[in-house]
């Protein structure tokens, strides 16, 4: 039987929705019946809320933990994240695959989570993770500075072929707390994104585990984002166990893996996007990567590690 990514986000949700006021959230409803979560939108959100949309993120097939620690002189919150289920809690849900857009309402957002498993969005991480859901309910998170609408619901409902009330969204800018720590918390997916697209073969990891620190939020939303991708490529760290039996492949592979080599690192995202004039396609997609990176080979044993945390760079995106 196929593990749902929908089905297990869903049991999230539900504490969300039951328990919005401790979680400083706001449940409403579409004109289509959807449900929406606004965990920052107009809503204050918070760190619980955080933590909850992060393991919806991974089709609550992982946990988020919003802790402390230290990083050279500097304390900071951080989320540490784990999942037994690499392959398909983070490339076949937790990636932002799916762009949803309404010109006329202007409206953008960057859909991740487990819907993508029904609607997959993109089809060849699926066909590479050979992974697909079923469910008749389906789970979204939106990256988004406004609430959504009916229309983007019955785009998301079609493409999950499923009905708009089983559709339930939960919604956070980037200038936000809920925004801040589930972006931290993708630390995990990124390096098992970026070490997949260095090829390996993303069904070989069995076990993977990482922590970023949760970026200060700001409230431009561009510098906001600049700054949330500054946490994972200048101090974010992945552990990841693998079933190799080519550990010289995997050691060439490990060392194209971490953020440092890509020729954008070395000054703040934010520096770099609007050097790019605000591009994203004149920026070299490699950066989007932890700082450092550990893969255990649990075949043979070895470990191999690469890159490494660079504070300079991080208190430099933070401004201190």
């Amino acid at each position: 039987m196929v593990i749902s990514v929908n089905r297990q986000a869903k049991l999230q949700v539900d504490r969300m929705i039951e328990n919005s006021q401790l979680f400083q959230v706001e449940v409403t409803e579409t004109g289509n019946g959807a449900h929406v979560i606004d965990a920052g939108v107009n809503a204050k959100g918070s760190i619980t809320a955080g933590e909850l949309a992060t393991k919806v993120c991974l089709g609550g097939l992982g946990k988020a933990k919003v802790i402390t620690a230290q990083y050279g002189d500097v304390l900071l919150p951080s989320v540490m994240v784990s999942t037994n289920y690499p392959p398909i809690s983070t490339l076949g849900s937790q990636f932002a695959g799916w762009r949803i857009t309404d010109k006329a309402e202007k409206f953008f957002g960057m859909g991740s989570g487990p819907a993508r498993a029904l609607s997959l969005k993109p089809k060849k991480i699926y066909e590479e993770i050979d992974y697909q859901d079923e469910s008749d309910v389906a789970v979204l998170f939106l990256e988004a500075d406004k609430m959504p609408n009916d229309e983007i619901v019955e785009v998301i409902a079609e493409g999950c072929k499923v009905e708009p009330s089983q559709v339930y969204l939960v919604i956070a800018p980037t200038s936000s707390m809920v925004g801040s720590i589930q972006i931290s918390g993708r630390v995990v997916e990124t390096g098992i994104h970026k070490i997949s697209e260095s090829g390996l073969d993303p069904k070989k990891i069995i076990y993977a585990n990482g922590s970023a620190p949760v970026a200060p939020i700001h409230p431009d939303s561009t510098k906001a984002m600049g700054r949330t991708n500054d946490q994972i490529i200048a101090a974010g760290h992945v552990t990841l166990f693998v079933d190799s039996d080519d550990d010289k492949a995997l050691e060439e592979i490990v060392k194209k893996t971490p953020s440092s080599v890509s020729k954008s690192y070395g000054k703040p995202f934010y520096q770099t996007f609007k050097e790019a004039k605000f591009d994203f396609y004149k920026i070299d997609p490699g950066i989007f990567a932890p700082a450092s990176v550990l893969v255990n080979n649990i075949r043979t044993g070895k470990s191999h590690i690469a890159g490494k945390i660079d504070i300079p760079l991080l208190k430099s995106s933070i401004g201190l």
